[in-house]
């Protein structure tokens, strides 16, 4: 199953401003949607987000926010203040947690022109059963059933998606139907390597199980020429 768009991010995984500077002009106008993650934003803070947007860029915050519900409420709010599309939290977080999130990000876009979707992660594709049987100190975890029921709790909170491994991806689309955007981490093009990541799939394949959204790193940022790696990422969407 493919969606009727499916949009690319590339994620500026580095801890300097001026490195993502430099991917953003080497990629130019092949990238439109960046994602800024842990590492950059803990460096650089708001002002690289406002730097993006300033660019005419739509930028994803991936904080995986995860804590009292009136703190991640306030937190979100300044994010989407900043002009951010998308705001991620750890959907184990739970449903008041996950709507105070969604509340915030209504609050902070209502002063401004871009609305704030609030993803929730469910399980992070660097984890497989057993990494999570070891957190979460539970035996026989199914991964997929684990994904579908945080997804679960996002929909109940008023989420706009969820982060989840496509390989979980037409199961929770067959669930959830278009109420959730899937955004799919872990993209590799055919033949790459998966690096950190447990559960990975290629650009075409994520989308025919249905992804929103796509997250493009080193894929596309530790090619020689990224422009051309995000060249073949379209085509492969384009050819679906």
């Amino acid at each position: 199953m493919k969606t009727a768009q499916v949009e690319p991010i590339v994620a500026l995984d580095v801890s300097a401003r001026a490195d993502a500077e430099a991917m953003v002009r080497r990629l130019g106008d092949a990238c439109d949607f960046y994602k800024v993650g842990l590492e950059l934003f803990s460096a650089e803070g708001p002002a690289v987000v406002a730097w993006l947007r300033g660019e005419g860029k739509r930028v994803f915050v991936d904080l995986k926010l995860h804590d009292i519900p009136n703190t991640v409420r306030g937190a979100a709010r300044s994010v989407a203040r900043l002009g951010a599309s998308l705001l991620t939290v750890h959907a184990s977080g739970g449903r008041e947690m996950i709507a105070a999130a969604v509340a915030g990000a209504a609050e902070g876009s209502a002063e401004t022109d871009t609305d704030c979707g609030i993803l929730g992660v469910t399980i992070l594709t660097s984890m497989d059963a057993s990494g999570v049987e070891q957190a979460w100190g539970r035996q026989s975890v199914t991964v997929l059933d684990e994904v579908g029921r945080l997804a679960g709790l996002v929909v109940e909170a008023g989420g706009a998606g969820i982060v989840c491994s496509g390989h979980e991806a037409a199961a929770v689309r067959d669930r959830h139907g278009d109420r959730l955007g899937l955004l799919i981490p872990g993209i590799r093009l055919p033949g790459g390597e998966a690096h950190d990541q447990r559960r990975v799939m290629t650009p075409a394949d994520a989308a025919q199980a249905g992804a929103r959204w796509l997250i493009l790193g080193r894929a596309v940022t530790a090619a020689a020429d990224p422009a051309e790696a995000m060249g073949q990422v379209r085509s492969q969407l384009a050819a679906l």
